[in-house]
């Protein structure tokens, strides 16, 4: 199964760069209504779609892990400076939100010359958005925002 998702994955982001247009619009072409044609549904999983709207994904090992690296969103919940103190809070920070959001990833960093703490990996900013009023909701968060970035999407 594994496999099989390896190599439908790398056939999409092949052909994704390989034909050189949307693949989206593909897709939506299949499933618009056309008088005497059928009508077409398409299942799929959504890291599919993940790769057919992204121009910039690829498929990373990670350990023992695949991902798909794309572009897309994360909420960054702290920014600090370059000190040992920024670094334990930034630390701190994501541990908090993985208590409150055990199911979010946190991803704690050095991008100079700031620590950075952010959650999360979105395809699309209306989800990223939701779990940022989430985080809002909580008062536990100051300053929460809603960042660009690479995102990983597991294949497993």
């Amino acid at each position: 199964m594994r496999n099989n998702i390896l190599l439908l994955a790398s056939f999409l982001l092949y052909s994704t760069f390989a034909v050189g247009q949307n693949k989206k619009d593909i897709v939506h072409d299949l499933t618009t209504n056309k008088p005497g044609q059928g009508k077409v549904r398409v299942f799929q999983d959504p890291r599919i779609e993940a790769l057919l709207n992204s121009s910039t994904a690829e498929i990373v090992q990670t350990g023992d892990k695949s991902v798909i690296r794309s572009s897309g969103y994360r909420i960054q919940v702290y920014a600090g400076n370059n000190t040992r103190e920024a670094r334990s809070h930034a630390m701190e920070i994501g541990q908090k939100v993985s208590e409150f959001f055990p199911d979010l990833s946190v991803y704690t960093s050095f991008i100079s010359p700031r620590w950075i703490c952010r959650v999360g990996d979105f395809r699309s900013i209306e989800e990223a958005d939701a779990v940022l009023r989430e985080l809002r909701s909580t008062n536990k968060f100051r300053e929460v925002s809603i960042v660009r970035e690479l995102i990983q999407i597991p294949l497993d």
